[in-house]
């Protein structure tokens, strides 16, 4: 079931996405006068399709990773005397650069307006309040303290855990000082310090941990909430509401005591001492085992937490009128490009590792977890792929979009297209490029498994 959940997440963000992308070349192509013979949603046969009646015919394909805009061309084949002004390639390059960049362009359109609806809707966010400092960290090098908010990293303003792992992604891998905005017992200030340097892991990276900052949480009473089904939990007969008092008889203080023994013990039998309906009882229950992404091996039993109200005192609520909320809109869309231009730059630098990039298994995995988690994560994630999409499709790889505009480009300059022999070249560059590229990040997506 779970996997049907994640290929469907994976569908309706995909088609999210790539409809958008594409809707921009198709509604520009048309303003510019090319005749569109097919706008298709997937790869592959239709599984349906209908046409307008400019003759456009409008197809949902069965392979939901990607799309694409069939224009007239005369390089796919003869074009009838009375259509050729329709035909792209009989359009001058300006015409072609726009067609090529409204993809992308509608992708950052796209993120604009989501950041916006949310900006409007508002949102809340848990502070960024400091709960531990891990010894010989940056973290504590710095000088922040248990009980410290960040109200700033490098000067720039942060409101949630999201904004500060942003900032530091951005400082990952790099010498010199970092600043960071403090207050303290109502009191602000600024705490610095030398990166030296410091790196993000090569698995699963955590911005936050590996800095050395354990966000402060409330106490989390070991109380199970969500049972799932076929789990080792459901099996032993455990019910959402049971209060684990102990294991094997060693008193447990919160949640995350109970999920660091049961992590500890993978296909041991472990005795619970649990409380239900007033009453106190043992259940035993056998862990399952479970492989981590760095090979080490955890325990599980298939249950959640019974969620815990956040105290209103930590809570941040963000929100902007209609027009205020346009130049925020601006604010969140250029983080996230900038963040997504700086991790390209330190993958290709060596300060980021390539194991970081991911594919489309990564990308349903993320996308089941955004959908499940509510309206506001997964318009954040929408908002930050389709950016991340904008950007792929401009770099200069024949291709994509961005090696389109620069043969158009050139040919505006120099008066006339690249030879058939450039133009196959960088085509068969290109497709190697990001054959390989896409091969890799499945590599990865399956290393994650």
């Amino acid at each position: 079931m779970q996997i049907i959940e994640t290929i469907l997440a994976l569908a309706l963000t995909l088609g999210i996405l790539v409809t958008l992308h594409e809707y921009g070349h198709f509604w520009v192509a048309r303003r510019c006068g090319v005749k569109v013979l097919r706008f298709s949603v997937g790869f592959g046969k239709p599984l349906f399709s209908w046409y307008d009646r400019q003759g456009t015919e409008f197809a949902v394909a069965a392979i939901p990773l990607g799309g694409y805009v069939k224009m007239l061309d005369e390089r796919e084949g003869p074009v009838p005397e009375a259509l050729k002004d329709q035909a792209f390639t009989s359009k001058p390059p300006s015409h072609r650069i726009a067609i090529a960049a409204a993809g992308p362009i509608a992708n950052f359109l796209f993120a604009l307006f989501a950041y916006w609806l949310l900006g409007v809707v508002g949102v809340t966010s848990v502070a960024p309040i400091v709960g531990e400092v891990g010894p010989d960290t940056v973290a504590e090098r710095v000088g922040l303290r248990e009980g410290m908010e960040l109200h700033t990293v490098d000067g720039h303003r942060v409101v949630s855990w999201r904004d500060v792992n942003m900032r530091l992604l951005e400082r990952a891998g790099e010498q010199g000082e970092i600043a960071i905005g403090v207050s303290e017992n109502g009191a602000r200030g600024t705490v610095s310090g030398p990166l030296q340097g410091w790196r993000l892991s090569d698995e699963a990276p955590n911005p936050l941990l590996e800095f050395g900052i354990t966000p402060w949480r409330p106490d989390i009473p070991p109380i199970l909430g969500q049972i799932s089904n076929g789990g080792r939990a459901e099996a032993a007969g455990l019910q959402p509401g049971d209060q684990v008092l102990a294991v094997d008889g060693e008193a447990l203080g919160n949640w995350f005591d109970l999920v660091d023994a049961i992590q500890a013990a993978p296909e041991t039998t472990l005795s619970l001492t649990i409380v239900r309906d007033g009453a106190e009882r043992t259940i035993d229950v056998r862990p399952a085992e479970r492989e981590q992404e760095d090979g080490t091996t955890i325990g599980f039993v298939g249950a959640g937490v019974q969620p815990v109200e956040w105290p209103e005192e930590v809570l941040r609520d963000v929100s902007y009128g209609p027009l205020a909320a346009i130049p925020n809109a601006f604010h969140e869309t250029w983080a996230d490009t900038r963040l997504t231009l700086v991790a390209i730059k330190k993958m290709v630098t060596g300060l980021l590792s390539p194991t970081n990039l991911s594919g489309p298994i990564t990308i349903a995995r993320v996308a089941e977890a955004s959908v499940s988690s509510g309206f506001e994560d997964f318009i954040r994630f929408l908002a930050y792929l389709s950016i991340s999409l904008g950007i792929l499709n401009l770099l200069p790889v024949p291709v994509l979009d961005g090696g389109h505009i620069v043969y158009y480009t050139i040919e505006a300059i120099r008066g006339k297209p690249l030879s058939d022999e450039a133009q196959a070249l960088g085509l068969r560059i290109g497709m190697t490029l990001i054959l390989t590229l896409m091969v890799f990040a499945l590599y990865n997506d399956l290393m994650r498994l």
